[in-house]
């Protein structure tokens, strides 16, 4: 697996920390909800319908430097399993584990391309908040401040 040093990933990472204030409000509670028009038959597709900061949010992510769409092979070296396991992963996390933070984001923000329900669980559950304030705490602790 390719180490991945946040310190190089220093912008990506000051541009999505500025969606913290966001995503602490937003924890515990949902972020999308199914299109419902009364117009339309029974037999019609749902869809969810997202809250416009979290598409920003998804999109500032995707297009950072800290997209692996090798995640699973991240995620499966650390034996994580359920949102615990990647809590307690992310809260121990040092700066040589800037592959696993990469992992879980990644997992998250690609996951949810093809779920509909895993960007909301990744808010509700504080999993990206978690990663994102993991990464600002590591790259202060190894560089400067962030804003």
């Amino acid at each position: 697996m390719k180490e991945l040093k946040l310190s190089d990933y220093r912008a990506d990472v000051d541009r999505l920390i500025t969606y913290i204030p966001w995503l602490e409000s937003k924890v515990g509670s949902t972020v999308s909800h199914l299109y419902n028009d009364n117009d339309l038959s029974s037999s019609t597709v749902t869809f969810p319908v997202y809250d416009s900061t979290l598409l920003s949010f998804i999109n500032d992510a995707n297009s950072t430097g800290l997209m692996d769409t090798n995640y699973v092979y991240a995620i499966s070296e650390y034996g994580l399993k359920t949102h615990d396991d990647e809590r307690n992963a992310i809260s121990e996390a040092t700066v040589k584990d800037g592959a696993l933070l990469s992992g879980i984001l990644s997992k998250y923000v690609l996951g949810g391309m093809t779920r509909g329900t895993v960007w909301n669980e990744a808010v509700t559950e504080g999993i990206f908040l978690a990663v994102l304030k993991k990464m600002k705490q590591l790259l202060e602790i190894w560089d400067k401040p962030l804003a």
